[in-house]
């Protein structure tokens, strides 16, 4: 913290001995705290904090001009500029600018002045040496950011001065005075500079090459007073050869000095500007920067580098942008793309892409030099591979010319790759490596083209929308040709087929055109926005392509397909075709468009794949024909020739086939193409979806689906990754490796069975390698039996090997299997997904339950692969969010009404058999979405069944009457189910089912709970666990809307009456509570009865609560008895809550004062224990402070308020009200009900007591003796109460009797605090004398 100046506080008294008025001093006064506080501000960290701080202080002293304050406002700003805290010092010379500024009439020589008495360089400490230097410095920062600095030359001068003196204290200050000098010297005019020029600047060459700062000043009045400059200093040539090595070291220091800061010193973009003057760049850029900074091997030195190549893209011509981007920089910089590849490394690529993007963005006029730079930048390749990446936002910039002539310059080196133009290098470990395969001209060309296939795809990806049409159909011909076909002689008719290949195209580079081709189709298929999909004729891209196919199909002569065309296949690319055509008449439906896009996909499909495509094309064709020409209203009951399947299977089965296919766009299409069809589907078509999804028959019947192979998978992911697969592959191998090391030893122990043990045996007893205990056998091999013996070990370990390979080989295939499986039923989930979604009335969507439950279920029990934990992220979504919670769901049973009943309680059963309950709520809530469909749905015949079934049944319970009556749902069967699900709840210890599944169901269903309220109303009073779940189920439940509304009002009363009852039976032992359970029963008890009291006073219900009030009163004393236990505040302050809404106020805790703690001794042994600490209560021997006690009442008399000095006044009230057993026991200040009272019916209303009158006394009121010197005859008077049943001869009896029958009804808000007024009315009487 800033410490204060001492003559800061004296600023008012300073005033007073100047001889100001007393009106001045008073006014200084009056904003002293407020005007102070400006200055605390101004030196906080937070920016918006010390702004304001700052305007405000200008506002205040605006007021002011000529007072007092502005002096003590300059001298408190002056010693904040040499404070101990350093963030501080800049913002007390902002802030003393910014005064600076707003009042002109201030004299800077004055205030520098000041500022030099302040901190004296030559009497200063040795200690304050650097807060000193550091003031200074800030002062004169804060001269010149005034802007008043330039136009006083004096003061000027004298800052100039200052600062040169600064400059000598390097160690302290470095650079900074140097800097500040050249900044003050770039903002003064040309005659003034002329005047400073000789002072500042020596003549001397080497001084101005020995450091940034002087060869700035150099350059500064080389640039303003070029003619001053050469009188004083000569003819300079910074770029001869004598001068470039200090050039270079000069660029060093530079570089040094803004290594953290990251960013261009000022001073290499004024020797590149100068450089462009002089037209001596290429001097500047081969010996200065490639020669100089760029062989030292310093990293700050090569960033540098980089940062002046992106500062003078703007700055250079076409030529010497072609010498700049040919140079050791770029190669450098590409070599440093390839090498930063760890994440705490600092990496280049993000800043020279914001310098590429700020070029490219700046010349949109000049497209030639936005191509040359890109097609540079896409030059600079690792052994073929550039070092930009595939999808490389700058492009966006590009203007239409340049990206025309982008585009035609990556297909023109894909064609003809010309590797004398590439800035190729290789890193050390590159050239380290031995291989000469990676040095082969074909690897380069491969990575070459690779890449710029991925390039094409991704510009299109991006540019999407300012992209032209013309140019887009290009990149999209151009990969679906080199995908599939092959030139065989060149014409005019096909573009495409007049370049050839100077390296031919290989198999790996034709599929890695082929991947980019489909990546491509996606994007022309989804992300078009003006029209998706489609070209301005409104046809899809899909169907250009196609037809852009069909015409180099039919030059046959020109063009051939690598995968050449069978007859059939020829035949089946015809008739798709023709079904293109008829598709186009039904154009305006919706499903028309989804058939059109699974035709065209699968016919591209048809270059790649014929064999495989040929037959799933008829077939798609066969049901697009079928679908367009049946009714669209069909029948789903209607007969089917079991000889061919309908249409609708037929196609789930071809969808089924496509998603197993690795491809994304696949899988879209596929979910298109479901969304249409899943109207007409058919039990069947959707037992085929679940087949896939059922673990059981999906690993059992592998034979079912063939999904593609995982390095097919692979291969197309890295396509879309941007052809990054390689070293995250090798990476996840050598974990796969490493993983299967560790585990190696433990697969070879399990892998010696017996059999291999006996040929062990077998083999050396051949060889006499077991001969027994005498050693001459031993002796007896020789050599050639020796040799013997090792070929044939050999051999056998060699067997063994083999076979432990190839079980490990097994295991892993195995798991490549599952994962391959799990990822088909991932994808098949979007089928579910959309049927659900899109026909959730649909009764097939009832069927999907119990499957979605089964995956759920396995996933839970082994989620570790994250494959798994995606199944069931996603199930469990569509379970819970699209089925469950859905707003429509199926209004037409039919018969399925007594197979839902049986499903119900099939679904509870087993959610009350889970292992862990949040498996156990997915299937209480698949109970609760069938309770649902059933309750919604009417059918006469169902009603006409149930009734039977309830005729025929000796159950008792009401028929349903109302809107339930005319639905399908049993509501004794469900209630059975359900009643022995609860019954499960409350008794079993570790049951799956929890509190929130049936407040689910009672706010979901409460026509249940007239049914399931007597079960939980008679656990009330059971065990400790079912009690405490059995209250807490009905605090939740009494207070929802939902079920009151299923209750009838005498039913609502009896209900709660038979709840108090409980409730009451559990106070009996209230405070009696021994162990954990107990205490947590109590609770529970007190926080029913708290709700039940909430629930009658805002139903206004009348119930008889004297017995309830007598128990918890004769409660009292034992719950006082255990008040400091753990955990008792909880139950007290229900217990208290409970009372309150009974008439019965808290008693308020004495205070007892520390002084009055040892008063009953004045021995000075008390004292001493006084001053060294007090017992806290709980410590307190009770028993020994009832007998100090009981004495004093019974013999000696209390004093009386007359015989009390009046200083004791506070302590005889005390004391009387510690006296009045009204308040000491907690009991009413009205008299308490006798418990053999007549109670009331629970149809008669009962009344609240009556207020008592001010001239009562609570000892009169509480039926006690009106002394209060006799406490013994009050309690045995008390006492005496219970037995009797009568209030004795008070003439308040018969009042007392009245006021016993309590209400929740009449009482009100408002009389409750007249009560309690006028009931501290009555105790401070009783206090007064």
């Amino acid at each position: 913290m800033e410490s204060r100046d001492p003559a800061e506080p004296m600023s008012p008294g300073e005033a007073t001995q100047s001889g100001a008025r007393p009106a001045d001093r008073y006014g200084l006064l009056k904003h002293s705290r407020e005007f102070l506080d400006f200055f605390w501000d101004i030196a906080k960290p937070e920016q918006e904090t010390r702004l304001a701080a700052t305007e405000k202080l200008l506002e205040y002293l605006r007021g002011r001009p000529k007072g007092s304050e502005m002096k003590y406002a300059l001298k408190r700003l002056i010693t904040g500029l040499g404070v101990g805290r350093e963030t501080a010092r800049p913002c007390y010379s902002l802030a003393l600018a910014q005064l600076l500024q707003s009042f002109e009439d201030l004299p800077l020589c004055s205030i520098l002045q000041q500022i030099q008495e302040k901190y004296d360089l030559h009497q200063v400490k040795k200690a304050m040496l650097r807060p000193a230097l550091f003031a200074n410095l800030f002062g004169v920062l804060a001269l010149f950011q005034s802007g008043r600095l330039v136009k006083d030359q004096e003061a000027l001068m004298k800052s100039v001065k200052l600062l040169q003196a600064l400059a000598q204290y390097q160690n302290h200050l470095q650079e900074q005075p140097r800097k500040a000098l050249v900044d003050i010297l770039s903002e003064v005019s040309k005659a003034t500079l002329q005047e400073i020029l000789p002072e500042v600047l020596k003549a001397d060459l080497n001084i101005i090459l020995s450091s940034p700062e002087q060869l700035e000043l150099f350059l500064l009045a080389q640039q303003k007073v070029p003619s001053k400059l050469k009188k004083l200093v000569g003819s300079v040539n910074l770029f001869s050869d004598e001068n470039v090595p200090r050039l270079v070291n000069v660029l060093k220091m530079a570089a040094s000095s803004v290594k953290k800061d990251r960013k261009l010193p000022a001073i290499a973009l004024d020797l590149l500007r100068l450089a462009l003057k002089e037209d001596k760049f290429p001097r500047f850029w081969k010996e200065v920067v490639e020669q100089g900074l760029l062989k030292m091997q310093f990293w700050p030195a090569s960033y540098l580098c980089f940062r002046l190549l992106g500062v003078a893209l703007p700055l250079l011509t076409k030529e010497q942008l072609h010498l700049v981007m040919q140079g050791d920089v770029i190669r450098h910089y590409g070599e440093h793309v390839c090498t930063a590849k760890l994440p705490k490394q600092f990496k280049f690529a993000p800043e020279m892409d914001d310098y590429v993007g700020t070029f490219l963005e700046g010349c949109q006029d000049d497209p030639e030099r936005q191509l040359a730079v890109l097609v540079a930048f896409s030059s600079v390749t690792n052994q073929g591979l550039p070092v930009t990446p595939t999808f490389w936002r700058v492009v966006r910039f590009l203007s239409p010319p340049a990206l025309r002539g982008y585009v035609a310059w990556l297909r023109a080196m894909f064609l003809q790759p010309d590797l004398d133009s590439l800035v190729d290098f290789s890193t050390n470990n590159q050239k380290k490596a031995q291989d000469s395969s990676l040095h082969m001209p074909e690897r380069a060309v491969f990575r070459l083209r690779k890449w710029i296939i991925f390039r094409l795809v991704s510009i299109v990806d991006s540019l999407h929308l300012e992209m032209e049409e013309a140019l887009t159909e290009q990149v999209a011909r151009f990969c679906l040709f080199h995908s599939f076909f092959v030139t065989k002689k060149p014409t005019s008719q096909i573009p495409e087929t007049k370049h050839p290949f100077s390296f031919p195209l290989e198999n790996q580079a034709r599929e890695a055109v082929s991947s980019a081709f489909f990546s491509l189709l996606q994007t022309l298929s989804t992300q078009f926005k003006q029209a998706p999909g489609q070209t301005q004729g409104g046809q899809p891209w899909t169907y250009h392509l196609v037809q852009f196919a069909d015409l180099l199909l039919n030059h046959s002569h020109n063009v051939t397909t690598v995968t050449p065309f069978t007859a059939q296949q020829r035949q089946a690319w015809d008739r798709m075709l023709q079904t293109l055509k008829e598709l186009e008449a039904h154009s305006a439906e919706a499903r028309a468009a989804a058939f059109q896009h699974l035709l065209l996909l699968v016919g591209i499909h048809l270059l790649k794949s014929p064999a495989e495509s040929c037959d799933l094309l008829g077939d798609i064709q066969t049901c697009i024909r079928k679908s367009l020409g049946e009714k669209p209203r069909r029948s789903r009951t209607k007969t089917i020739d079991p000889q061919e399947p309908p249409w609708v299977e037929v196609l789930v089965e071809i969808l089924l086939a496509l998603l197993a296919q690795p491809s994304h766009l696949m899988r879209q299409v596929a979910r298109s193409v479901f969304g249409h069809i899943c109207s007409h589907l058919t039990p069947r078509a959707l037992q085929l979806i679940l087949d896939v999804l059922n673990p059981e028959t999906s690993e059992d019947e592998n034979d079912r689906v063939v999904v593609t192979d995982d390095s097919d998978e692979r291969r197309l992911k890295g396509a879309e990754d941007k052809s990054e697969e390689g070293e995250d592959n090798r990476s996840s191998e050598s974990e796969e490796e490493s993983e299967g090391e560790e585990s190696e030893e433990e697969e070879r122990d399990g892998d010696v069975d017996q059999g291999f043990r006996e040929q062990l045996m077998t083999v050396l007893q051949a060889g006499k390698a077991l001969g027994g205990e005498d050693s001459e056998n031993e002796e007896e091999l020789g050599d050639e039996a020796m040799m013997a013996l090792d070929q044939s070990l050999a051999s056998l370990f060699a067997e063994q090997k083999l076979r432990i390979q190839a079980r490990r080989d097994e295991k892993n295939k195995l798991q490549k299997e599952k994962a391959l499986r799990r990822d088909f039923q991932i994808r098949v989930l979007d089928l579910v997904e959309v049927l659900v979604t899109k026909q959730p009335e649909n009764a097939l969507v009832l069927e999907l339950l119990e499957p979605l439950l089964s995956i759920i279920r396995r996933s839970l029990r082994s989620s570790s692969s994250k494959q798994e934990q995606d199944l069931l992220h996603k199930t469990a979504r569509i379970f819970t969010h699209h089925l469950c919670r859905a707003r429509r769901y199926c209004h037409d049973l039919g018969e399925r009404a007594e197979a839902l009943h049986a499903q119900v309680e099939r679904l509870v059963q087993q959610a009350g058999r889970q292992p862990d309950s949040p498996t156990a709520l997915y299937h209480f809530n698949a109970s609760l979405y069938l309770l649902r469909v059933l309750k919604g749905n009417t059918a006469e015949g169902c009603v006409h069944e149930t009734q039977e079934k309830q005729k025929a049944s000796t159950d008792p319970s009401p028929m349903p009457t109302g809107p339930q009556a005319a639905s399908c749902l049993d509501l004794n069967l469900v209630t059975r189910v359900y009643s022995t699900a609860l019954s499960s709840f409350l008794t079993k210890r570790n049951s799956p089912l929890t509190v929130p599944m049936f407040l689910s169901l009672f706010s979901r269903h409460p026509v249940l709970c007239q049914s399931l309220f007597p079960i939980l109303v008679q656990h009330i009073t059971g065990p400790v666990r079912p009690r405490h779940q059995a209250c807490l189920l009905l605090q939740k439940t009494l207070s929802m809307r939902e079920v009151r509304s299923c209750f009838e009002d005498p039913e609502w009363k009896q209900l709660m009456g038979q709840v108090l009852a409980k409730v009451t039976e559990n106070l009996r032992v209230l405070g009696e509570a021994q162990t954990k359970a107990q205490h947590q029963q109590a609770l529970s008890s007190l926080e029913l009865l708290n709700v039940l009291f909430r629930t009658c006073k805002h139903e206004k219900l009348t119930l008889d609560l004297t017995v309830l009030l007598g128990v918890l009163q004769g409660q009292q004393q034992s719950l006082q008895q255990g008040a400091h236990s753990t955990g008792s505040s909880r139950l007290h302050d229900l217990y208290w809550q409970a009372m309150k809404t009974l008439g019965v106020q808290r008693p308020k805790l004495e205070k007892k004062d520390a002084k009055e703690v040892p008063s009953a001794t004045h021995s000075p042994i008390s004292k001493k224990r006084k001053k060294k600490g007090f017992l806290p209560e709980t410590k307190k021997r009770k028993k020994r402070k009832s007998e100090d006690g009981t004495p004093a009442e019974d013999g000696t008399p209390a004093a009386t308020g007359g015989s009390q000095p009046p200083s004791m006044g506070r302590k005889k009230r005390n004391r009387t009200k510690a006296k009045v057993p009204a308040q000491a026991n907690g009991t009413p200040t009205t008299k308490s009900p006798a418990p053999g009272a007549p109670t009331l019916s629970p149809s008669t209303p009962a009344k609240y007591p009556k207020l008592q009158k001010k001239n009562q006394k609570p000892s009169q009121v509480n039926g006690a003796p009106g002394s209060p010197t006799e406490p013994a005859g009050q309690k045995q008077h008390e006492k005496a109460l219970p037995k009797k049943g009568v209030l004795g001869k008070s003439p308040l009896s018969a009042l007392a009797r009245k006021k016993a029958r309590l209400s929740l009804v009449i009482r009100s808000p408002s009389l409750l605090q007249s009560g309690a007024k006028k009931k501290k009315v009555q105790l401070r009487k009783a206090g007064k004398p």
